[in-house]
């Protein structure tokens, strides 16, 4: 993220997946994001990261998707305006609602323990100093950067693989190759305008 501001505007596309969530035993899990920023130039450059566990959920591979993806766009302290988009309910209903109930109780709910509260104070954490607007899109529709980051996180899951961080994005390879097998993905989604950017409510201290 050298080329990049603090305080820039960068999109992130996270998605996650286990494969055989919820089955007996141990099932193996990834997690996915491209990340997209600017140049003062206005060239635009893509990044992707991905990690995987051996024996996981979905829930628990989104919120890495958010605490990893932040910490690595911050490593070197830098803060960001981002965009977070992804098809998980779990993490924009969550990180929108759930959490400042959650806090307000005390981190904890009337109806037990709160399912990954050490991942959710993860990635708490990993917003902290950063200015996030939480995005819910809907998945597996044809959306090309959502697509994408299924791709890395079905593809981390299956592999067992990690990235060691961001890395130079395959994105537009992909995309011309999953076009040209018949994919009706749509064009990507345009970078988000920096003057018309919200970000969502400061999340509570854990």
């Amino acid at each position: 993220m050298s080329d990049a501001t603090s305080r820039d505007v960068i999109a992130i596309y996270a998605d996650e997946s286990c494969l055989g969530n919820g089955r007996e035993g141990d099932n193996p899990g990834g997690a996915g994001a491209l990340v997209e920023y600017q140049t003062a130039a206005g060239v635009m450059v893509r990044r992707d990261i991905w990690l995987s566990e051996p024996g996981t959920t979905n829930n628990r591979m989104a919120l890495r998707s958010v605490s990893e993806t932040l910490a690595a766009i911050g490593a070197r302290g830098a803060r960001f305006r981002v965009v977070f988009t992804t098809d998980s309910r779990y993490i924009v209903d969550g990180m929108t609602q759930w959490v400042f109930g959650w806090a307000r109780n005390g981190w904890k709910r009337k109806t037990g323990a709160i399912e990954n509260l050490e991942l959710w104070r993860g990635a708490i954490r990993a917003v902290d100093g950063h200015a996030v607007s939480w995005r819910w899109v809907k998945g597996h529709n044809g959306h090309a950067q959502n697509e994408y980051a299924n791709h890395l996180a079905t593809t981390a899951a299956a592999e067992q693989s990690n990235s060691g961080g961001l890395v130079e994005s395959e994105f537009d390879s992909w995309l011309a190759l999953a076009r040209a097998k018949g994919a009706r993905h749509a064009n990507p989604s345009p970078f988000p305008d920096a003057a018309s950017f919200t970000a969502s409510p400061a999340l509570p201290r854990t």
